[in-house]
């Protein structure tokens, strides 16, 4: 992803519009920037009076918190070569969370526990 615009560039770019030194598409050439990027500054300063970037919106809430991690330890110490499917399962009936098999292996992996089969049995 590339990087944002600095603050002062924003700056610039919105005091060269506000002193109509050129049209947008003008100005986008004049600093090097997209006409897009241009527009969109334009329309935010007009609405919220900051050239600021939008905050990042973060990302993905993980299923699988802080908070339920000891629930998974039990589980897999219980029965250590079971698949992650019934982990799954199991974990969505003590917590009412259903969670996909790559989720309960990244929450396995994160305790550095293993849920390795059992070869005797194959």
């Amino acid at each position: 992803m590339p990087a944002l615009p600095s603050i002062d560039l924003r700056q610039r770019v919105s005091r060269a519009y506000q002193a109509k030194e050129g049209s947008q598409r003008q100005l986008a050439e004049r600093f090097k920037v997209s006409l897009s990027f241009v527009r969109n500054l334009t329309r935010r300063y007009r609405q919220t009076g900051s050239v600021e970037p939008k905050p990042y919106g973060g990302g993905a809430v993980a299923k699988i918190g802080v908070a339920q991690l000891p629930v998974i330890k039990p589980l897999v110490e219980a029965q250590p070569d079971a698949l992650l499917e019934e982990l799954c399962e199991r974990f969505t009936e003590k917590t009412g969370v259903q969670v996909s098999v790559s989720t309960m292996q990244r929450a396995v992996t994160r305790l550095e526990l293993s849920v390795k089969k059992n070869t005797n049995c194959l």
